[in-house]
């Protein structure tokens, strides 16, 4: 039961944001689009969060520095909510509305997961 509570748990968890950054990295053109209009740099926050993602879910992973990835993973998760899905749902168009609002509750998800797990090694 350690395996699957622990070790798997972990694995599937850290998995998609290792994905998620690689993604980031292949179509991070395309991605500079989502970066609000008053951050400046553009596509260089798209890369930044995808080497961010990558390195959590390594260290998500491995073991080493766990919490503080968790931590950190969660704060980028809240950025994300409050300065793109969040005014996503005010959007003209009704597929882009319920596409923020899937977002918003995926990443409310993960957050939450992230900083759960945080508590639970310290």
């Amino acid at each position: 039961m350690d395996f699957l509570t622990k070790t798997l748990g972990r694995v599937l968890y850290a998995i998609p944001f290792i994905i998620f950054g690689i993604i980031h990295f292949a179509f991070g053109r395309n991605m500079a689009g989502m970066v609000p209009a008053w951050v400046p740099g553009g596509v260089i926050w798209v890369y930044l969060t995808a080497l961010f993602m990558i390195a959590a879910g390594v260290a998500i992973i491995v073991g080493r520095y766990a919490s503080l990835a968790c931590k950190l993973l969660a704060l980028l998760l809240l950025i994300y909510i409050v300065t793109i899905h969040i005014p996503g749902l005010s959007h003209p168009d009704k597929m882009v509305m319920m596409t923020s609002l899937s977002s918003l509750l995926k990443d409310t998800a993960l957050m939450g997961a992230a900083l759960s797990y945080a508590g639970q090694l310290s």
